[in-house]
């Protein structure tokens, strides 16, 4: 590993980035240690000068939108954070299709949809994620998902070479895309929406809304629903059936709203907040004999 190479390149070529940047700041589970670097590039053509000097001098790297659905070990990461919020967020809008690069947040590219009338993405309206993070995990909520809409996906691969794949090349299913076993970067979607009423896509917007505000613990730091649904159920329900609905480990909690998520209760450590989802695997099993499998990516 050669660092001193890496941040000569850096400097060289004046990428945007910092040293020892603490992770904690960038997820929202507020949980995790320093980044050796934290590199925000201004364009694919920097994502692919990143990875590819990333891999020339055996630094690892990890792409990091908004951060919603990662959990950082409290040592940090001795490698390069790729950072696409912070410059890559643009949407645009041709005719009934919005391009939209992997730092835009899905919100935002959802109240685009309102303003220009098209309706398919309400579902989305409130999921705390980036474009690049929902397209990885196949993000979805009320009945939609993001495999409803996308239309192409554009990434950059480990060698720093752009593919662009179709819907189907995606290999959508739940929580899954063909991303989820493959070393690429997204930089950019499309998505096929509909002429719609910009009244009416608002009123199922605000709804949704209220309804994630009635139904999970938004005012703790989380990172969504830490567990992946099983088949034939639901992760909530094992979880409070098995008696561990409003249960508290050190700093960490199964929430008393939802017990779909652990929360950062107190000010958790990342070994307080993987001891507690340890422990609901095990009770969870022992007492349903299913195994709950982690949604939260972990970092460390």
């Amino acid at each position: 590993m050669s660092t001193k190479n890496f941040k000569d390149y850096l400097d060289k070529n004046q990428i945007d980035y910092q040293q020892q940047v603490s992770l904690k700041e960038y997820t929202t589970l507020n949980i995790g240690g320093k980044a050796a670097f934290f590199c925000a590039p201004k364009s694919v053509e920097e994502v692919e000068m990143l990875i590819t000097q990333a891999k020339a001098n055996n630094i690892p790297y990890f792409i990091l939108g908004n951060g919603s659905n990662v959990l950082v070990s409290d040592n940090g990461y001795a490698g390069v954070i790729i950072y696409l919020k912070k410059h890559m967020h643009q949407v645009r809008v041709k005719d009934d299709v919005i391009y939209a690069q992997a730092g835009a947040m899905l919100w935002d590219v959802c109240e685009v949809a309102h303003k220009h009338a098209l309706t398919g993405l309400e579902f989305a309206y409130g999921i705390p994620a980036s474009i690049g993070g929902a397209t990885f995990m196949n993000a979805g909520a009320y009945g939609g998902e993001l495999k409803d809409v996308l239309t192409s996906c554009t990434t950059v691969d480990e060698k720093g070479d752009m593919h662009t794949y179709s819907n189907e090349d995606m290999q959508f299913s739940y929580r899954h895309s063909r991303l989820s076993h493959a070393n690429e970067i997204v930089v950019e979607i499309s998505m096929q929406l509909a002429p719609g009423e910009s009244t009416v896509i608002r009123q199922r917007m605000d709804e949704l809304w209220q309804r994630r505000q009635s139904k999970q613990p938004l005012d703790k730091p989380s990172a969504g629903s830490t567990f992946k649904r099983p088949v034939g159920g639901y992760a909530s329900a094992l979880i409070d059936q098995a008696g561990l609905k409003g249960f508290v480990l050190d700093n960490a909690m199964v929430s008393d709203k939802h017990a779909g998520f652990v929360v950062n209760h107190a000010g958790a450590t990342f070994e307080q907040f993987i001891a507690l989802i340890e422990h609901v695997k095990k009770t969870v099993e022992k007492e349903s004999g299913i195994l709950l499998e982690e949604e939260v990516r972990i970092l460390k």
